[in-house]
Formats: C-alpha cells, sequence, structure tokens
C-alpha cells in the first residue's frame, strides 16, 4: 500500500493547540461498520452508545515529563526528549540544536546550572547517549525539571510556557499509573472519574494494560510504501486480572473495546486462537491495510496524523475509503485534530 494514500489536507486552525474545557466534552464522531452510518455527538454519550458487558480497555502508561532543556557553554539551547536509561545509567535522548561533532561536549540544564550533561555518543535516528552527573534518579529529576512531551504542532514557548501546569495536568490520563511513556496515548484523555463511574452504572466492564508508548507509535511514515516502514519497539505487559477479563470476554461473547491505538496494538500482538495470558514483552506489530482483526471488536481514538503508523491502523479497522470519509466528514464538520482534539468511536 502507498503511503500517499493516507494523506489528506487539513486546515491548521483544526488542529487542537489546547484540550476542551472538560475533558469529555470533547466531540465523538460515532461510525458503525455495520451499516457505514455517522452520527455526531460528545464524548459525555458514550455510556449511551457502548453495549452492556462490553469490555473497555485502556492502556494505563503514565506519561514522563520527558522534555528538557540544556544550555551550550555558548549559551545556545538545546531541546531534549529523554527516552529511556540504559543499564549503565546513561540517558537515551533525542537532542535538538546539538551541533555536529556534539559527543564530549558538556552543557548544563537551563533550570538546574549546578547540573551537567556530557555527550557520550551519538547513536542512530538523531539519539544521543548522555552522561548526567545528578543525584536525583532521572524520572525523578524530570518530574521536577521537565515538562510535558507535547508534539511540534502544539505550539508553546521555547523554555516555559503560561500552559505548562495545564498540560501537565490534561496531556495525561485520569487512570494512568505506571510512568514510562513519552507521549499520551490520547485516547484516553477525553475519560473523567465521573464518566468511568457512568460506564460501569451502564454494564460496561473495564481492564486495563500496559504499553509505554516511545518512538514505534510517533515516529512518521518516511517510506514510499507502507511495508517498507520499520516500527520500533515498544514495552508492554498485560496482568493475570486483564487476561483474564479479556478471556471472559472473548468466552462470553462479549465485545472488545481498545481505547487507543496503543491498545490495539497490544491486544493484536497476542498469538491467534490463544487465551490471553499474563506477560511482559515488547510489540513491534504495526497494522495497516490489509489486516484481519483478531481480538479488537470497536476502537476509541483520535484523529490522527497524514501518513502516520496511526493513521493507518484507523484505515486497517474500518477500510481505506471508509477512513477517508470518516475524516473528510470530520474536516467539514470542524472537529478538532490530534493529541488535544476530538474523537471517534468505531464499531
Amino acid at each position: 500500500m502507498r503511503t500517499d494514500e493516507l494523506d489528506f489536507e487539513l486546515p491548521a486552525e483544526l488542529i487542537a493547540q489546547v484540550p476542551a474545557d472538560r475533558r469529555d466534552e470533547a466531540r465523538l464522531l460515532h461510525y458503525r461498520r455495520a451499516d457505514a452510518l455517522l452520527a455526531h455527538r460528545r464524548f459525555s454519550d458514550l455510556p449511551s452508545l457502548l453495549r452492556g458487558g462490553d469490555l473497555l480497555v485502556f492502556n494505563d502508561s503514565r506519561v514522563i515529563p520527558a522534555r528538557f532543556a540544556l544550555r551550550k557553554q555558548g549559551g545556545g539551547l538545546v531541546e531534549g526528549l529523554f527516552i529511556d536509561v540504559e543499564p549503565d545509567g546513561h540517558w537515551r535522548v533525542m537532542l535538538r540544536n546539538a551541533g555536529p561533532r556534539a559527543a564530549g561536549r558538556s552543557m548544563t540544564f537551563a533550570d538546574a546550572p549546578s547540573i551537567v550533561a556530557q555527550v557520550v555518543r551519538q547513536l542512530e535516528d538523531g539519539q544521543y547517549l548522555l552522561k548526567v552527573n545528578a543525584e536525583e534518579a532521572p524520572l525523578d529529576l524530570l518530574q521536577r525539571l521537565g515538562r510535558m512531551p507535547l508534539p511540534p504542532y502544539i505550539r508553546r514557548q521555547r523554555l516555559h510556557d503560561r500552559r505548562d501546569a495545564l498540560d501537565r495536568e490534561r496531556y495525561q490520563t485520569v487512570y494512568a499509573r505506571l510512568a514510562g511513556s513519552i507521549a499520551a496515548p490520547t485516547a484516553g484523555l477525553h475519560f473523567t472519574p465521573a464518566l468511568l463511574t457512568a460506564l460501569e452504572a451502564a454494564g460496561v466492564r473495564s481492564a486495563r494494560v500496559t504499553l509505554h508508548v516511545g518512538l514505534g507509535t510517533f515516529k512518521p511514515v518516511t517510506a514510499d510504501t507502507l511495508e517498507a516502514h520499520t516500527m520500533h519497539s515498544e514495552a508492554y505487559s498485560i496482568s493475570a486480572e486483564a487476561a483474564e477479563a479479556l478471556n471472559a470476554a472473548k468466552r462470553e461473547g462479549r465485545r472488545i473495546v481498545a481505547v487507543g491505538t496503543t491498545v490495539a496494538r497490544v491486544l493484536e500482538s497476542q498469538p491467534p486462537g490463544a487465551a490471553f495470558a499474563p506477560r511482559e514483552g515488547r510489540t513491534g506489530i504495526f497494522i495497516h491495510p490489509p489486516y484481519q482483526w483478531r481480538h479488537v471488536d470497536a476502537l476509541i481514538t483520535n484523529f490522527h496524523l497524514p501518513r502516520s503508523t496511526l493513521i493507518a491502523l484507523v484505515a486497517a479497522f474500518v477500510g481505506l475509503p471508509q477512513q477517508r470519509q470518516i475524516y473528510r466528514e470530520a474536516i467539514a464538520h470542524r472537529y478538532r485534530f490530534f493529541s488535544y482534539g476530538d474523537a471517534m468511536l468505531a464499531e
């Protein structure tokens, strides 16, 4: 499949820069695959749209405040994105404006000049290893100094922004638990505690898995064909409790509803025809048309960037012509797009 088949033109003003005033006030485009029916709802309508017995599966990964800023000795600013910690304690990061021959260079944290970060070496794909001379654990230091890793199409000031506190709260699901993601599983941003209670009262059941969102989820597809794109793998886990809930839904013929593409990837990474089992692993699954779905019966997701692995997954779920129709409808009705934007339910 050609990557340009996932292109579409989006007016810039439809790219959401801030979230809805209330999480569940976001709009919800409802699509039924059985009869191609499109309807315009609010996310708060979800309890009336799902069926009693449906199993909503959430990704409970917590977003790290992974963005940080360093200063060169000459005063220039280097923007960093934390990815992971290596076994030897070095930070694996992406750096912007580090300049040529960065290896060996020492810089200081812009908001903590006493903390020095030395570039150990440059890796592939714009990644670097840093040696950071801080007594705090990396996640503790980032919790204190970092900013939320908003995608670049959400515009913020370089060092600090008046909306930083808002982003700390709203670029995080209300049920986030295990820190490890460097991007939010955005379909879950629309849920509130009250909405979760209403769903439970309507007979909708829930389970939680964990996928730590990394480079694999948001790396753009630059190859001419989807088949030529290679996904980075991402860590995930399924608890014994979640496995039993999933198996019970399968056994009883109840629908499994994935809250987001990350959950869909976790579930579809499990072997076909086998029971779900507790496990920890990594997945590099890339779901795109044509794809035979194994486990997911319905999908809640935001509206995604063109030529992304995320929109490819949506096209695999509803069909490429249907995905184009849905996105045309969303644009015509002025839905808000991308991470802080509105959502769709496809069933």
